[in-house]
């Protein structure tokens, strides 16, 4: 649970100063729920999480809730630019899938918003206020991509 913590704590701290503005407040805000002992009981109210580990230290953590929300994805600063988020985002994305989901949902900060619009998010709204930050609703399809789809006879493509 510390190393879970840890992840989420210093990710928000260094991470995601644009959006907390080093407000220590705010941080402690945004922090709170960040701690072993709410991660502990998360894991026992059946939470998904999901863990990546670099030489078996976690470098990022992302979770899934209620069937169609990707409610979490932080990478340790120590570990950024080394494909931990996306493989993070694709699993969790796999995960709703598998579960019967056809459309995600999340709320991005201003931090993570241009990531998740780099892999198909899509802005749905204006965005909400959350701790006096702005966050920022998205949703992702999550069909799979019509494979092996041709036309019966090279003349029936609409134009």
């Amino acid at each position: 649970m510390f190393q879970i913590s840890r992840v989420l704590t210093r990710s928000i701290t260094y991470l995601c100063a644009g959006d907390h503005h080093k407000d220590a407040a705010l941080l402690a805000a945004w922090t709170g729920n960040k701690d072993p002992q709410t991660i502990r009981r998360w894991i026992q109210s059946r939470a998904t999480l999901w863990l990546a580990e670099v030489d078996g230290v976690v470098a990022g953590v992302g979770g899934v809730r209620h069937g169609a929300e990707l409610s979490l994805l932080y990478v340790d600063p120590a570990y950024v630019r080394r494909g931990i988020g996306l493989a993070l985002l694709i699993r969790l994305e796999h995960e709703l899938a598998g579960q019967g989901c056809t459309t995600a949902h999340l709320n991005a900060t201003t931090t993570a918003r241009a990531f998740y619009r780099r892999y198909g998010w899509l802005d749905v709204g204006a965005p909400t206020n959350w701790l006096g930050m702005p966050h920022y609703p998205m949703r992702k399809s999550l069909h799979p991509a019509a494979e092996g789809l041709r036309p019966a006879h090279p003349g029936d493509m609409s134009r």
